[in-house]
């Protein structure tokens, strides 16, 4: 990606650790690229994050930020940062942590939010998922009321997912990961490797596919995936989800009900020895992505762009890449997607989340910059 300007404001560091004190992030930081949409603008937003996970723009301005190591930041429509207190104990280290963060569709009148996170449970860990309700203060969580808790819990510190999604219908989608006992993931008496479709009161939806039969968990939705850390709903509501492959094979899937999408049966990566995974790349009765990377970009944070910011864009996959660094836009067409466009190549690092915010400009997380970042088109931001 070209950089045709690049310039950087530097600023007093102020201390990031003072609730409700006004933030100033170490360095404002703006540049300019050409892309497929034509010049956009990429500033610094907030700066001095550690280790951030996900981002939830708030229907007023401002966020709220997790981060993993089990800090949930509230920032205000003048970025002014607050600690949000009255999180659930949270167990920390591997890939656990503080996940992800969604706020309802209805937040302006209810403030009710919802996070996921890994949980010690049963002498292991497991990925829950919790509501609660932001105070009118944003000082703390009321209510919090656990709403899915990953059946069984199981010991290791990999692949807890995990994203949550409100559908157009209320009910929440839920991913989780295998948590590297790979065949748990074909099972439908375990909770691993799965995307979960639950009713926002914590009950299950009875058309759930797998709702009522022998042995299976109803909240299942889709199965057979590795370790889902994007998912998003597009124009007609379905649900796409991006699931991170071993060595290559990183997958973007429609999550359609009772299907299964073969993990750990085919893959178009192999084990990180080399070795083959399962049968090869498809067999009958498993899904086929609707892309694939290899070699593998470590997929995490997925939007569909709905706005009017970037008109070429609507309707396109945008996916944060942790490993290569770079933003991947999949040009969609319906169920199939035709190329990609890098964006940023090499200019930030770790990127974990991306969403659309309200103005339509498009934010995203980079844990290697400890910041938040926003795209808007050049003549407009």
């Amino acid at each position: 990606m070209k950089i045709v300007r690049m310039f950087a404001i530097v600023t007093a560091v102020a201390g990031c650790g003072i609730m409700a004190a006004r933030y100033t992030p170490p360095a404002a930081a703006e540049a300019v690229y050409d892309t497929s949409a034509g010049r956009v603008n990429v500033t610094r937003i907030v700066g001095g994050l550690d280790v951030p996970w996900a981002v939830a723009p708030l229907p007023g301005g401002g966020a709220i930020i997790t981060e993993n190591g089990g800090t949930l930041l509230l920032f205000d429509a003048d970025w002014t940062r607050q600690e949000v207190a009255g999180l659930p104990p949270i167990a920390h280290g591997g890939q656990g942590g503080l996940l992800d963060v969604t706020l309802a569709e209805d937040f302006s009148e209810s403030r009710t939010l919802f996070l996921t996170f890994s949980e010690a449970a049963d002498g292991g860990r497991r990925t829950t998922m919790v509501t609660a309700r932001l105070s009118d203060d944003g000082a703390r969580l009321e209510g919090v009321t656990p709403l899915f808790e990953q059946s069984p819990a199981i010991g290791g510190s990999r692949h807890f997912g995990s994203r949550v999604v409100e559908a157009p219908d209320g009910t929440l989608y839920i991913t989780t990961g295998d948590r590297g006992d790979r065949p748990t993931a074909q099972l439908l008496d375990h909770g691993m490797g799965k995307v979960m479709r639950i009713n926002r009161d914590g009950s299950v939806p009875t058309d759930n596919p797998f709702f009522g039969q022998d042995g299976a968990q109803p909240q299942i939705w889709s199965y057979g995936h590795r370790n889902i850390q994007g998912a998003a709903l597009d124009e007609d509501g379905r649900l796409w989800t991006l699931s991170h492959g071993a060595r290559g094979g990183d997958e973007l899937n429609l999550a359609l009900p009772g299907l299964n999408y073969g993990w750990p049966e085919i893959s178009y990566g192999t084990h990180y020895s080399g070795a083959k995974i399962g049968s090869g790349t498809a067999r009958q009765g498993m899904e086929q992505p609707k892309w694939y990377w290899d070699p593998s970009i470590a997929p995490s944070g997925l939007m569909i762009y709905s706005g009017a910011l970037f008109p070429e864009w609507r309707g396109d996959a945008f996916a944060g890449a942790l490993k290569l660094d770079y933003i991947s836009r999949l040009d969609r067409d319906g169920d199939s997607i035709a190329g990609e466009e890098k964006l940023f190549e090499d200019s930030y690092s770790r990127i974990r989340d991306i969403v659309e915010a309200p103005d339509g400009s498009i934010w995203f997380l980079s844990v290697g910059d400890g910041a938040l970042f926003r795209i808007a088109p050049a003549d407009a931001s």
